[in-house]
């Protein structure tokens, strides 16, 4: 194993420099290719760019920038001179833009276009520290003008290629020799966590965490050299960032796309990739817009469509029972399960194959030709939705990690994955159950999962406070997620400990399992449960503007105004019905998990603003958000 990410690409550059490792949209809407000799040479031309400067060894250097070519271009250019990247994307707000780049003091920062120059211009008195600029795209003229009034440099990315390139010709070999330097241990990057559970923290991360996932990975993630994989996600998040590191290993293709309904289909279509890296949001999107069209379409082919996805949820599920597919948590007798399940199963096989050939292929179809798998991470990915993609027969595999692992921890393989779960844990990792006390659980018993392994962080930046509060006196770091382990080690999440909401009588109740089912309503695009020290449940519902409208002109319901139809009692006796027939004892919900009270959201919900840019729900902001909504749900009435 290579010593470093920039080393690991010059090897993969040199036994496979023709291959494409990016493909980017031109102007026109197609897609160019950049090979690996490319890449490693524009890493090598910026890195030098960079010492010309005078950017030195372990100097911080802010990235402010979305996924693209240019941005990996930067990321390894950085890191291969032994500088380290501190990136965020364009969606950072400038309260975070100011916490992250003064508190790490950054005196250069490379970023995407001229909005991010304002925004960092409009920061200048709280960022002191801050004097160079580079900018990928053209820069504006009055922008420009505003940084030399500022007294802050800026350079064109085009130019710093080019002055790379004239340093090399006059430097032979200086920049070869700084990438011969990095070490296992040395630091890579400083990632700010997004917020999802308060205040960003830096979490330090080294060559090391990064490049021990590659052992295994591959061969749970695998890909040809060649194969394309479409990313859509931010890659300042780690878990876009080690996916491209994954990709790049195995010399296969980072195509960028973007998480929108039509460009996303559009670019299965042009790309056919064989792997998708994306946040359970996304693969619930495509679910949701299956559904939608099917439902518009209406008549007969809805009608095959419901009856042929039910018969092959219900042929996996006694597939899984009887060819050991599901988590097992105790001894089953498997004999038995044959004799009593084996003719439903060769009943409903010729069935579902025919729902296959009639319905399911055609939307495997619109995920290309060659699909291999998707990968859900970064969330908790919906069991409704897991068990839709399995039935149709699109390999959709969970994976689990935080920030501070690097992130992976496990995944289940493409190859031989197992329902409802996250995988087991990737070699060179450990991981326990504990409870509350900090006392090691067996198997099969729910607790606080902690990790222990080379993908763990060094620590949060100069915050060894913090650092200590999550890490134990034996070295294992608390996730801080609820789990527990099946009897073959897969980890089954539960919650986290501090999404956990405990009632007056005492009741500790996970809000995760309650909002995932809520969200199943064709009416309800998210769900947030809230209740902390109350004496009830209660939420707040994100509503589908466009089914409720639907439902309005097929029930005659006339209205003025779309906030007087949601007052209506009509449409609340709606999301009443829709609320208590899915959250009910029948669906396995305890009596104090009923939801008494709900109010009705139509702002759609923001990444920077009510999600993180995994487009996890931050529960302190949306606390604070919508504090008079949340009030009145729990006011005397």
């Amino acid at each position: 194993m290579e010593q470093t990410i920039p080393k690991m690409l010059r090897a993969v550059a040199a036994e496979f420099p023709e291959t494409a490792a990016q493909r980017s949209r031109t102007a026109d809407g197609d897609f160019e290719a950049t090979s690996y000799r490319e890449l490693y040479q524009a890493a090598l031309d910026f890195g030098a760019a960079l010492m010309d400067i005078g950017v030195q060894r372990g100097q911080l250097v802010g990235l402010i920038a979305d996924d693209r070519k240019e941005w990996l271009w930067a990321d390894m250019g950085i890191m291969g001179i032994g500088a380290i990247d501190v990136p965020r994307g364009c969606d950072v707000t400038l309260i975070d833009l100011e916490k992250i780049l003064s508190f790490t003091e950054c005196s250069l920062v490379v970023t995407e276009n001229s909005t991010q120059v304002h925004k960092l211009l409009s920061l200048h008195d709280a960022l002191p520290a801050l004097k160079r600029i580079i900018v990928f795209d053209e820069i504006k003229d009055d922008v420009a003008q505003s940084a030399a009034a500022a007294d802050i440099e800026l350079y064109p990315f085009d130019q710093m290629i080019a002055r790379g390139k004239k340093y090399r010709i006059e430097h032979k070999d200086a920049v070869e020799t700084e990438f011969d330097k990095g070490q296992w241990h040395d630091t890579a990057c400083i990632i700010f966590t997004s917020g999802t559970t308060g205040t960003p923290k830096g979490v330090e991360l080294t060559y090391c965490n990064f490049l021990t996932q590659l052992d295994e990975i591959p061969e749970r993630i695998f890909l040809n050299p060649g194969d394309n994989a479409l990313c859509v996600l931010p890659v300042w998040h780690v878990f876009q960032r080690e996916c491209e590191y994954v990709i790049l290993f195995q010399a296969a293709t980072i195509c960028y796309s973007k998480p929108i309904g039509s460009i996303l289909l559009g670019d299965f279509k042009k790309l056919h990739p064989q792997l998708m890296p994306a946040v359970p949001r996304v693969y619930e999107a495509i679910y949701d817009g299956i559904h939608t069209k099917m439902r518009k379409t209406g008549g007969i082919v809805y009608a095959l469509f419901t009856f042929f996805l039910t018969i092959a949820v219900l042929h996996s599920r006694i597939s899984r029972i009887l060819f050991r597919r599901n988590c097992r948590f105790k001894s089953d007798y498997i004999g038995l399960m044959w004799v009593v399940l084996v003719i439903p199963w060769l009943v409903l096989f010729p069935l579902k194959w025919l729902g296959n050939a009639i319905v399911f292929r055609k939307i495997k179809a619109m995920l290309g030709n060659n699909f291999r798998a998707g990968i859900s991470g970064g969330g908790a990915y919906p069991k409704v939705i897991d068990e839709f993609f399995w039935a149709i027969g699109i390999n959709i595999v969970e994976g689990y990690g935080l920030t501070e692992t690097a992130p992976i921890i496990s995944v289940r393989p493409i190859a031989d994955p197992i329902f409802g779960n996250v995988g087991t844990p990737i070699r060179g990792v450990k991981v326990r159950v504990v409870d509350s006390e900090g006392y090691v659980l067996g198997r099969c018993k729910e607790g606080v999962l902690q990790v222990k392994g080379a993908t763990v962080m060094k620590g949060y930046y100069k915050r060894p406070d913090l650092t200590e509060q999550v890490m134990t006196v034996d070295g294992w770091f608390d996730t801080g997620d609820l789990a527990i382990l099946s009897l073959h080690d897969e980890i089954v999440l539960k919650g986290r400990v501090k999404d956990t909401i405990v009632l007056r009588g005492g009741e500790n109740i996970e809000p995760v399992p309650i909002e995932q089912k809520l969200a199943q309503s064709i009416y309800i695009k998210q769900a947030v449960v809230v209740g902390q020290d109350k004496r009830y449940l209660a939420a707040l519902l994100l509503v589908n503007t466009e089914e409720v409208k639907g439902f309005a002109a097929e029930n005659g319901i006339m209205y003025d105004t779309f906030d007087n139809l949601l007052a209506s009692e009509d449409i609340q006796r709606l999301f009443e019905n829709e609320v208590s027939s899915r959250i009910n004892a029948k669906n396995g919900f305890k009596m104090f998990e009923r939801i008494n009270r709900f109010a009705l959201l139509t702002k759609p919900f923001e990444v920077g603003v009510e999600l993180s840019a995994k487009q996890d729900i931050m529960r302190p902001r949306i606390m604070e958000l919508y504090a008079q909504e949340i009030a009145e749900l729990f006011s005397e009435k």
